[in-house]
């Protein structure tokens, strides 16, 4: 299983959150620390531990 998600670094920290879930925002020292913040944030969102959880989604619109 794979996730997308969006990174950027900011005073020396890793900066992310899963596309999925882009109102859950989490950091790490180093860019592996920050993907293993997000696979945790994944496991607590992906089994309701989080509630009221935003989710993100596409919507096809007929022309």
């Amino acid at each position: 299983m794979k996730a997308s998600f969006t990174y950027w670094q900011d005073n020396g920290h890793w900066l992310g959150y899963l596309d999925e879930f882009p109102d859950y925002l989490t950091q790490g020292e180093s860019f592996e620390d920050l993907k293993e913040h997000l696979a945790d944030l994944h496991r607590d969102l992906s089994a309701d531990v989080i509630p009221a959880v935003r989710r993100h989604a596409e919507l096809d619109l007929a022309a």
